[in-house]
């Protein structure tokens, strides 16, 4: 498809009609502080050899593709096997955007229908849809959700949720109606929970494995919660369900979460895969759309997109969210992953984060001047409190080919000598040795 741009007599037609002599009179509103007023350098017309050379030097700067990673906080470099690419690719699922009509073609219905059947057994859920935005947004679908089920308005959260994830659920309630129980130790204090609790609350929100890695109670949570009416949000990572028990089982009333562990990669923070799983009685409350299984009038088994509740589909005033498109390819890549690995693989994975992780963590604490930042059962993410702040020792890999970790200071300044250390089944033990051996030159020079 080829754009032609206007030309100056059609331009100056428009400005006309808008009331406007000069397309610089329509950029007065922008405040003068931020208006550019020297263009930018971009060079002329370049060559495909040309345009492919630059390109190919600017990437070769980015040191993500160079270094090896322990980084985390939400993306996780996971290995991806290279059918996810291959099939993902092929021109039978290619789309303009995200399906919207119900006749879509039955490939794309059966792929989602799919992911959500598998989402649905990670979590324990009755149900699932085809995906969200990502795990942010599916956390404020929820609390939403909540507040219209129970007709109560305040939303606790409990532990140590994502800091990220904290400041979409402010800017969705605008900081009303929200309680944050801080964590004692890193993880949620059932003292704190029973005190923050009321007749008043709509749903409780927590995130197992946590922010900083450890694992909570998920029972407890839920027993707490449910004494007062209040509906329980479990926020999840879909590689550790595979290992722990899938909250929806132990009853949770919906499963949240970032699905971009699974089959898609970190790729400079986006684009992320939301996912989102409720019990039965939720589901007409659920935002997005889901793929169901019918039959067509030959009795012949097929796939029908259902109950979508997003104002592009019904009255606006009936609407349960409008920022719930899914991620279908971000999906069917997650889809492909998961079926190649099997029920066994991920949890082969699941193990190996586990096993890696607390290796590390094992060498790291053993170097003077650092030791885990809390107690407790974790799984393949550690706060590793250092003699320095952290932002130094980050400094310091980068320049050994090394991302040692997420400076947590960027979050709190009373976390800046805090490292969130992830360590994914990719790492060797090789990898694990260097970045030891990064922190322990850090610390000499602290």
């Amino acid at each position: 498809m080829s754009f032609t741009g206007l030309t100056t007599h059609e331009e100056q037609r428009m400005l006309r009609e808008i009331g406007v002599g000069a397309f610089d009179e329509l950029l007065d509103a922008i405040p003068e502080r931020v208006v550019l007023h020297q263009p930018l350098p971009i060079p002329g017309p370049l060559s495909e050899i040309e345009i492919r050379r630059t390109l190919g030097e600017w990437s070769r700067t980015n040191a993500a593709d160079r270094a090896v990673s322990f980084l985390g906080a939400g993306a996780y470099d996971h290995w991806i096997p290279s059918a996810v690419n291959a099939v993902a690719m092929r021109s039978e699922f290619a789309t303009a955007y995200t399906p919207y009509q119900p006749e879509v073609a039955q490939g794309s219905l059966t792929a989602i229908f799919q992911f959500q059947s598998m989402i649905a057994e990670l979590t324990g859920c009755d149900v699932a849809n085809a995906s969200l935005y990502d795990g942010s947004t599916a956390t404020v679908e929820a609390a939403l959700l909540a507040r219209g089920q129970t007709g109560r308005k305040r939303v606790v959260v409990a532990g140590a949720l994502h800091p990220n994830y904290l400041g979409v659920l402010r800017t969705y309630l605008d900081g009303r109606d929200l309680t944050i129980l801080e964590n004692r130790g890193g993880s949620c204090a059932a003292l704190d929970l029973r005190a923050g609790l009321g007749p008043d609350v709509a749903c409780v929100i927590y995130q197992h494995p946590n922010f900083f890695g450890l694992l909570e109670n998920p029972r407890g949570i839920h027993a707490m919660a449910h004494e007062v009416g209040a509906l329980v949000i479990a926020v999840c990572d879909p590689v550790a369900l595979s290992l722990i028990e899938p909250p929806g089982k132990a009853g949770a009333d919906m499963v949240v979460g970032e699905a971009q562990p699974l089959g898609n990669p970190p790729s400079f923070g986006g684009p992320m895969l939301g996912y989102f799983a409720c019990k039965q009685s939720l589901v007409r409350r659920m935002p997005g759309r889901i793929a169901a299984e019918t039959n067509d009038r030959d009795g012949r088994r097929g796939f029908v997109l259902t109950l979508q509740t997003r104002e592009q589909h019904i009255r606006r005033e009936k609407a349960t969210s409008n920022i719930c498109t899914n991620q279908g390819l971000m999906a069917l890549r997650a889809t492909i992953h998961m079926g190649l690995l099997g029920r066994q693989g991920m949890r082969d994975v699941a193990e190996l984060c586990v096993q890696k992780s607390h290796h590390a963590a094992q060498l790291a604490t053993a170097v003077p001047g650092y030791r885990r930042a809390h107690d407790g059962a974790f799984f393949r993410e550690f706060a590793l409190e250092c003699p320095l702040d952290a932002s130094a020792i980050v400094a310091r890999g980068m320049t050994a080919g090394i991302l040692p970790g997420v400076d947590l200071g960027q979050f709190r300044p009373e976390w800046k000598r805090w490292l969130l250390v992830a360590v994914t089944e990719q790492r060797s033990a090789q990898e694990i040795e260097r970045w030891v051996q990064v922190l322990a030159d850090a610390g000499r020079t602290s």
